[in-house]
């Protein structure tokens, strides 16, 4: 028990009497000892050898076996927004009068020739389009017309102001939210409010009546027609007077192209019926434009058109002048 103590401590000591009386015992004894922890230490250090090889080549194989089990993502990269192609969706979207999309349209219409002096009178028609999502099958789409009216001198005929604010009318579309074969409807009411500033720029009598629209939009074309009658709710008969029966039929066709591009016609033709002579205005034209985005978000159409006359009433204008700036949000 000495002996293998001594070697526990490290060490002999040559002054013991017990290394002098036990010199060959005690060697082999540490040979022995010795031995075996050389023996120890191999073993060990071949087994830590081992379990790192074997660590390293199951590595691959574990993280194979892994991948399979990780969630798979997958990301669908929509186009930029200022591509052509969802410039042009948009612009074929917009020419769709009840389209589910809130625009505000400013429309100038210059009509040249008015009146007994051949003057020019100014029409800006502010549009507001809000549309309601009642349901997953049905819209209500809005549209409302205000017009300021900016008008040449009508003398001696009559004493016109220079400016003036004409009836406001309001209709509202019920409309599919689904189309059939590329085409779609829709039909609901119009107001005529009596907003009128002078009774030479429209009836201070309020107006009832129908309103329908048809549209088709199949790449590249989007054409339809809308049509409405008001009727005045009173008012009074004879020259002079404030009842009215008023139509209008507006057929458009637009061919779109690439970057938002496009050219087409939108005739707005109308009729009144309590007037005496000529009741029709039947103009015939075109018009182009194009929609833009401005800073790369805000989309604005842009619109310029020119139409003839070819039948009119006395005293109506023999040519138009469309511009039209709207704004889609």
């Amino acid at each position: 028990m000495r002996d293998r103590d001594k070697i526990n401590r490290g060490g002999w000591d040559d002054e013991s009497p017990e290394f002098s009386d036990d010199r060959r015992g005690g060697w082999r004894f540490f040979v022995i000892v010795t031995a075996r922890r050389q023996l120890i230490r191999a073993f060990t250090s071949g087994l830590a050898l081992a379990a790192l090889i074997c660590g390293a080549a199951a590595s691959p194989a574990g993280a194979q076996s892994a991948a399979p089990s990780a969630p798979q993502v997958r990301v669908d990269v929509a186009p930029p927004s200022g591509s052509s192609d969802d410039t042009a969706a948009l612009a074929e979207k917009l020419q769709n009068p009840i389209a589910d999309l809130i625009s505000l349209p400013f429309q100038n219409n210059a009509n040249f020739n008015v009146g007994p002096n051949k003057g020019t009178q100014d029409i800006l028609n502010i549009q507001p389009v809000i549309p309601f999502h009642l349901n997953q099958d049905w819209n209500l789409i809005t549209r409302t017309i205000l017009p300021l009216t900016w008008s040449p001198s009508y003398q001696p005929a009559a004493s016109v102001p220079p400016f003036g604010l004409s009836p406001i009318s309001f209709s509202a579309f019920l409309s599919p939210t689904k189309e059939w074969s590329d085409w779609t409807f829709g039909g609901g009411p119009i107001v005529e409010l009596p907003t009128a500033t002078n009774k030479n720029l429209g009836s201070n009598v309020w107006g009832l009546g129908p309103a329908f629209v048809v549209v088709r939009v199949k790449h590249p074309w989007v054409y339809g027609t809308l049509v409405n009658t008001v009727f005045s709710l009173g008012g009074t008969s004879g020259r002079g007077g404030t009842s009215y029966i008023f139509t209008t039929i507006n057929p458009f066709a637009n061919y779109n192209f690439n970057g938002g591009w496009f050219v087409g016609s939108n005739l707005i033709m109308t009729a009144s019926w309590d007037t005496g002579g000529e009741k029709w205005t039947l103009p015939v034209g075109v018009q182009a434009g194009r929609l833009i985005k401005i800073g790369g978000k805000l989309p604005v159409n842009l619109l310029v058109g020119a139409y003839y006359n070819a039948l009119r009433p006395p005293g109506v204008g023999t040519w138009q002048l469309r511009t039209q700036v709207t704004f889609v949000f």
